[in-house]
């Protein structure tokens, strides 16, 4: 089973339109601030990953369900967790809660791929730390 991965955030006026509802697009930057995260957590960065084996993630795709707005000063928390493994590329569900209610819900693709673009396997390391 796949590790669950938490992140808070605090919405401030920057992420809201003119009615202090957070702007739609913004909900994609909260969700990779969660993925960075979650790396962070395993003792990585991005940077380190392409570093030390020579790949990188990427989101290939992103479906995106929007439940209840989140709002001005609003405090959310985002829990990440891995659904399935490929070679190469993962299933990442990501869920937004505000007072433990999930406003949104996000089904993120991401692949590993080399720094030419290419499709590569993802590091056992790697693997191994996301899994357990």
């Amino acid at each position: 089973m796949a590790k669950k991965f938490s992140f808070t955030l605090k919405i401030y006026y920057e992420d809201t339109d003119a009615g202090g509802v957070v702007y739609y697009a913004n909900y994609l930057k909260f969700l990779e601030r969660a993925r960075s995260e979650a790396i962070y957590s395993l003792g990585y960065t991005n940077s380190s990953i392409l570093e030390r084996f020579g790949v990188l993630l990427i989101v290939k795709s992103c479906n995106i369900e929007y439940k209840k707005p989140a709002k001005f000063e609003d405090t959310l928390e985002i829990i990440s967790e891995i659904k399935s493994f490929t070679k190469t590329s993962f299933l990442m569900k990501q869920s937004i809660l505000r007072n433990n209610e999930i406003i949104s819900d996000a089904e993120i693709h991401l692949v590993s791929v080399d720094k030419n673009g290419k499709p590569s396997k993802i590091p056992e390391d790697l693997k191994k730390k996301l899994e357990n």
